[in-house]
């Protein structure tokens, strides 16, 4: 994890007990999420999320476990004219529920402030009733909806397409 420079600032987050330490990820760290099984349910490609580690335009931050923990989180943010956009955010199946979404999200919020973005947007599953929970949590309501955007989740018996949540965060007031 890459700590220079003031947008670079390491965070630590106190959750549950343990201690997350949210920060900027580079090009090196990419093998790790992508090799994180799980954590690239999050629908982000190998490709692009590379390229937003070393993008101008973009930040992707992750949180790091203590010990021999590793990467078990990370938010892809792209920045926009006036706005700032959630790209992919993922956790750890073992992690989740434990305060590591929260920490990225607060993270998240910060950095599109620190751009002076107006907004932070997102698309979501319609589905994904947590991640729903946990963005309305921190202030993000839905501002409209796309029809049969996702195909059915891996895990659903669905054969079907699933509808994508369009969410919004004030950062300004």
């Amino acid at each position: 994890m890459s700590e220079n420079g003031a947008e670079h600032s390491v965070e630590s987050k106190v959750a549950n007990g343990a201690e997350w330490r949210v920060g900027p990820l580079d090009s090196c760290d990419a093998r790790r999420i992508m090799s994180g099984g799980s954590i690239t349910g999050s629908g982000a490609m190998a490709g692009a999320l590379c390229e937003a580690m070393e993008a101008r335009d973009g930040r992707v931050l992750g949180v790091m476990g203590g010990g021999t923990q590793g990467l078990i989180g990370y938010v892809w943010l792209a920045r926009l004219p006036f706005d700032a956009e959630i790209q992919a955010l993922g956790v750890m199946p073992d992690y989740r529920g434990r305060g590591v979404g929260n920490a990225l999200i607060s993270a998240a919020c910060k950095l599109a402030r620190r751009w002076q973005s107006e907004r932070l947007l997102l698309e979501v599953r319609a589905g994904n009733v947590a991640a729903i929970a946990l963005y309305r949590r921190h202030g993000f309501s839905e501002d409209g909806r796309r029809k049969n955007y996702y195909p059915a989740a891996p895990d659903s018996h669905d054969a079907g397409r699933e509808d994508a949540l369009l969410m919004s965060c004030a950062l300004t007031t």
